[in-house]
């Protein structure tokens, strides 16, 4: 991974991560291999800013159906990033 949008994937627009945003907390999908080490790199690169702290998860896959057909979503790693103060992302 060289550059930052080999980590980066696209943001996580919920109504939480919404809200979270006006907290200097942002929720990022990310490649599953990233480190946080290498988030906080790609972060800082990408769009100029501080970062505080990065937490991380991979979220479990969910059952679907649409009539008898069943399966289940695809999983991926979310990174959520909190900013020192007084920095912001535009998303």
């Amino acid at each position: 991974m060289k550059d930052y949008s080999d980590i980066i994937l696209a943001p996580v627009v919920t109504e939480k991560s919404a809200k979270n945003a006006e907290k200097n907390v942002y929720t990022l999908k990310v490649v599953k291999t990233a480190t946080k080490t290498q988030i906080k790199n790609a972060v800082e690169k990408a769009f100029g800013v501080k970062v505080q702290s990065v937490n991380t998860l991979v979220t479990k896959p969910k059952d679907k159906r649409v009539g008898r057909y069943t399966g289940q979503t695809k999983t991926y790693k979310k990174a959520i990033v909190t900013l020192k103060d007084g920095q912001q992302i535009e998303i």
